[in-house]
């Protein structure tokens, strides 16, 4: 039966074969031959549409949502560029409208319960900036808004940065970062690689325009004096205080306010200074991405060309006309209609093994082996091999990871190398792959991984052992994430990786991982989710690794994980998280149910395989096959990425304390954190998911 048919009997609520009501008495087995020929059939046309989105030279990738601070970013740049009538402007003015919450507010994350403040100021000084008057409608609810949530007093740090480089807030009332970093030792805590590989690509050119001072004030028609209700002068600047601030975090401020005296009385044009920044600018200069970019993500790029642009680059200097003409990469932006978006980053290898997995646990290469050889050796050649800013610690360390985007050879990660690593697997035997060089880059991949591992045992996502938490304290800091330590996603998937190529079980790092994702269970079972949403993903992610190793998966705490996972199966069959489970307790495990989310659950079920869960499985499978639409895809406009969840410190805090919020400065709106929402995550995930499914369908019959 086709997938028009389906969709009008699920329209018009009439029984039939995809709708057989679960019995009680119904054994395993009747329950999976009820679905039997639904599963078919809805893996079909989900392979079929996941193959319609192939490029030509065999990737694939989606789009990747995130925020309005994205666009409204990149309208103050272009504008402190002194690029004011760029044609892209007013295609992101555009987006921005489009993007608006009902209450004036934008938000962080689709479906938010609050705006945020950061992004909502953001969005209106970029409107402003673009000519948009301040009693225009618009304008005026988000004005509005703002007041309603305590005004500027509550922006975070990047905001406050993006409005002194607007004229609209002085540099003095900013954490200052002293260019002199640059040049601090690799074992004193405060070298730039202590830093998150996303927070060091970032506060580097941040630093020149801090030191600098840099600033293009906004025409005076276009200012923020509905934001200054009882005028500049007797606005309060300074950063308010934390709850619970420690004798670290208030040294800290102290410090920054010392710092900045230092610059305005000596340090502006010192020499040591000025060598400083001259390191700084040679440091951008080599961190530039092939495609134009920064680290593949958007803060170093728009930061950088205005450090750049600030120290006399001109347009036509190559590094700067690479970065501009990014913009108009496709790889970065994408149009509708007469608004654009430039996405925080690009996620083409990601996509791509992803897709990969999933066509596999199809058998799809009986039907799609050329694209399917295509999109391999697309991803092969893919693997980076020169050494990035992790081998600063790692001297010794030959390079073989993958990075996500399409051009970002000083950041691989450990992630896409693993999952990679997964992808590739499936040709490693096959005469023609083994000529091309695929087991000897497998074998790379494996030693950087293994050199990669953290002294935990866990695996972070970009370096090792990068986890000192005094950083965290520091006035720049407070935007979220400046740390990445190890997480369970990551790590099991660089254990399912080692399973699946059939790796000892004794090996030495396998044992560590294992030993650190054990440690790091809740207490009531799953697994915390630091790269996706939230314990669905950790969880989902923890048990296929675990089947994969040969983990003895009738164990109490695999047991303890599964009845988790059964227990927040929602009625409709699906499982959701809502992002605001980073924040609130009553949020784990519940949410609006999703595609993606449903599968990971699924997987996670599917992985243990315990005969109790089967009628689960089968609700959970009819939810995937109800909610499929006519050509073949699902929808899923919920973001079950995660960025990071804006804790600052980069993994799982208790989420107990009552002072949390006032202490972080972010409730269930996570105005701290960054959330994603990957377009293709609807149709991966439940493609495997349900081809897992099928298996273990066919081991109860």
């Amino acid at each position: 039966m086709n997938s028009e048919s389906r969709l009008s009997r699920k329209q018009a609520g009439a029984p039939g074969p995809d709708k057989i009501e679960a019995r009680p008495d119904s054994t395993p087995a009747a329950a999976f031959r009820g679905i039997d020929n639904s599963l078919t059939h809805t893996l079909s046309s989900a392979c079929k549409w996941l193959m319609e989105q192939q490029k030509p030279d065999g990737h694939w990738v989606g789009s990747v949502a995130s925020n309005a601070s994205m666009e409204a970013e990149w309208c103050l740049a272009l504008w402190f560029l002194g690029l004011e009538d760029h044609p892209l402007r007013p295609r992101l003015g555009k987006a921005l409208l489009e993007m608006q919450r009902e209450d004036g507010s934008w938000g962080i994350y689709y479906g938010a319960g609050n705006g945020d403040i950061n992004a909502t100021v953001e969005s209106y000084a970029a409107l402003r900036s673009l000519g948009y008057a301040a009693d225009d409608p618009a304008l005026s609810r988000a004005a509005t808004w703002i007041a309603s949530k305590g005004g500027l007093r509550n922006v975070r740090v990047f905001t406050r940065y993006w409005l002194a480089l607007i004229g609209e807030w002085p540099w003095e009332k900013t954490p200052n970062l002293p260019p002199e970093i640059i040049w601090f030792p690799n074992k004193f805590v405060f070298s730039i690689y202590n830093f998150a590989q996303w927070a060091r690509a970032t506060l580097v050119p941040l630093a020149i325009l801090s030191a600098r001072r840099s600033s293009r004030p906004l025409r005076p028609q276009d200012r923020l004096d509905a934001l200054f209700p009882g005028g500049r002068e007797n606005f309060d600047y300074e950063l308010p205080p934390r709850d619970g601030q420690d004798l670290w975090a208030t040294f800290f401020r102290k410090t920054d306010r010392a710092l900045h005296w230092l610059q305005t009385k000596f340090l502006k044009r010192n020499t040591m200074r000025e060598a400083a920044i001259r390191h700084m600018l040679e440091w951008i200069i080599r961190h530039q991405d092939a495609d134009g970019g920064w680290g593949g993500i958007q803060p170093p790029w728009v930061y950088g060309l205005m450090a750049l642009h600030g120290e006399d680059y001109q347009f036509h200097h190559p590094v700067m006309a690479k970065g501009l003409a990014a913009l108009d990469d496709p790889g970065w932006r994408y149009d509708r209609g007469d608004a654009s978006w430039v996405q925080a980053t690009n996620s083409p290898v990601w996509d791509t093994m992803l897709a990969l997995m999933a066509l596999h646990d199809a058998d799809a290469e009986t039907d799609f082996t050329p694209e399917m050889d295509k999109a391999l050796g697309w991803l092969l050649e893919r693997q980076v091999r020169v050494k990035g800013d992790w081998s600063v610690k790692l001297p010794d360390l030959e390079p073989g990871g993958w990075a996500f985007e399409y051009a970002n050879d000083r950041y691989p990660d450990t992630d896409d190398t693993a999952v990679a690593l997964i992808a590739l697997a499936a040709c490693r035997d096959r005469e023609e792959w083994k000529g091309r060089g695929v087991e000897a880059a497998i074998t790379r991949g494996v030693n950087w991984l293994v050199g990669m591992q953290s002294t935990c045992g866990g695996w972070g996502a970009f370096d090792k052992d990068n986890n000192r938490a005094l950083l965290s304290k520091i006035p720049f800091c407070d935007f979220g994430e400046a740390l990445d330590p190890p997480s369970v996603d990551v790590t099991a998937h660089v254990l399912e990786a080692f399973g699946v190529l059939g790796l000892p079980r004794d090996m030495p790092a396998l044992q560590r991982g294992l030993a650190y994702i054990r440690a790091e269970q809740e207490a009531d079972g799953p697994w915390f989710g630091r790269w996706g949403v939230n314990y669905l993903y950790g969880t989902g992610a923890v048990l296929p690794a675990l089947a994969a190793i040969g983990e003895d998966m009738t164990q109490p705490y695999i047991a303890r994980a599964c009845d988790w996972l059964v227990a927040h199966q929602q009625e409709n069959g699906g499982w959701g998280e809502s992002c605001a489970s980073y924040m609130e307790i009553a949020s784990i495990g519940r949410g609006p149910t999703t595609p993606s989310q449903t599968a990971w659950a699924l997987m996670g079920l599917i992985a243990a395989n315990r005969k109790q869960d089967h009628e689960a499985i089968v609700r959970g499978c009819r939810y995937l096959i109800d909610q499929q639409q006519a050509d073949g895809s699902w929808e899923e406009k919920e973001f079950t990425g995660t960025g990071f969840p804006g804790y600052g410190v980069g993994q799982t805090i208790k989420l107990d304390d009552p002072a949390l919020t006032s202490r972080l400065q972010q409730g269930a709106e996570l105005s701290r954190a960054f959330m994603l929402r990957y377009d293709l995550y609807r149709q991966f995930f439940p493609i495997m998911a349900l081809s897992r499914a099928v298996r273990v369908l066919k081991g109860s019959k």
